[in-house]
């Protein structure tokens, strides 16, 4: 009975559930912290199905900046990511060109090492200036990373984490849903986005809306530290993973 589900899926039922759950964590504590999305799915899901990364957790990251954005929307400063956003446009050709030549054990030692860097940023908050040079590094690295594996947040985290919580997620929210418009253009343009993907993503959007329910129903009474340490280490897990 499964076996002309598992046709349509184009993958294992075991699988699909596997990524579906890994799916709906991400957009759980994406829509409780601000970003996480791609950190939590990238290494998880490229070790279940190599075929969904980055363009499932690229539509996704769009579809959960747009819930988040509503509530944020009033937090948003356009001349705070004004200059990230010009120098994402080189690091997307960057990331490109990385996704079209390099072998995939390169491409999986490079997402590994983007989700460590992601783990590091939150964990250790190092202070960097703000400005226009700086805005425009991040969004460079930013465009690389989310290109290769939809993980754009953490460069931008790394100068924005001073600002107030509220702040840092209006500001991501706006920036991942210009970026991942600009980065599925870019895929597509590049024959990366089939419609394998598309009818895929509508299997999974349950999947992603439960996550993102969730969160606004429990997120708020649950620690958020505690959150966060069990989320890190989860990426911290399936990084090193991948680099074994």
């Amino acid at each position: 009975m499964l076996e002309p589900l598992q046709s349509w899926l184009g993958l294992d039922l075991t699988v699909w559930l596997g990524c579906a759950l890994v799916l709906l964590l991400g957009a759980f504590v994406q829509r409780a912290t601000g970003f996480g999305l791609a950190v939590v799915g990238a290494p998880l899901l490229l070790m279940l199905e190599p075929r969904l990364v980055p363009v499932i957790l690229v539509l996704f990251g769009f579809m959960v900046s747009l819930m988040m954005v509503r509530q944020y929307r009033h937090e948003i400063r356009i001349s705070e990511i004004g200059m990230a956003l010009v120098g994402r446009l080189p690091g997307n050709g960057l990331g490109l060109w990385l996704l079209l030549t390099a072998p995939m054990v390169v491409l999986e030692k490079l997402i590994a090492a983007s989700v460590l860097f992601a783990v590091a940023v939150t964990l250790f908050r190092f202070r960097l200036p703000v400005n226009s040079a700086s805005l425009f590094g991040a969004g460079v690295l930013s465009g690389v990373f989310g290109t290769v594996a939809a993980i754009g947040g953490p460069p931008m985290v790394l100068l924005w984490h001073g600002l107030s919580p509220d702040r840092l997620r209006g500001n991501l929210a706006a920036f991942f849903i210009i970026t991942s418009l600009l980065t599925l253009a870019t895929l597509a343009f590049a024959g990366q986005v089939r419609l394998w993907h598309l009818a895929l993503a509508l299997t999974f959007l349950p999947a992603v809306f439960a996550g993102n329910a969730l969160a606004d129903r429990i997120a708020h009474r649950l620690d958020r530290r505690l959150l966060q340490g069990a989320s890190l280490s989860l990426c911290t897990l399936a990084a090193l993973g991948l680099l074994l």
